[in-house]
């Protein structure tokens, strides 16, 4: 495996990251692009990052906070 190689196989790892949700801790694994999606859109829709998690978590159903937050950038990438 050459260096390059490495670098694309650590970019595709998820990063384990956490926010507080109603007063209460929890923790979402997201591969980098995720996170920058979803720190572009919070900034386009002029909230913090934790602020829109908590959005995406009160609508997210029986799905993981982490699936959700995936479906949540696809469906806005679709509009």
């Amino acid at each position: 495996m050459t260096g390059g190689d490495r670098g694309a196989q650590a970019s595709l790892k998820p990063i384990k990251r956490s926010v507080s949700i109603a007063g209460h801790r929890t923790s979402l694994s997201l591969e980098p692009e995720f996170w920058d999606a979803l720190q572009r859109a919070a900034t386009e829709d002029s909230t913090s990052l934790a602020g829109l998690i908590a959005a995406i978590d009160a609508r997210r159903g029986p799905r993981n906070l982490s699936s959700a937050v995936r479906v949540w950038l696809l469906e806005r990438a679709e509009e």
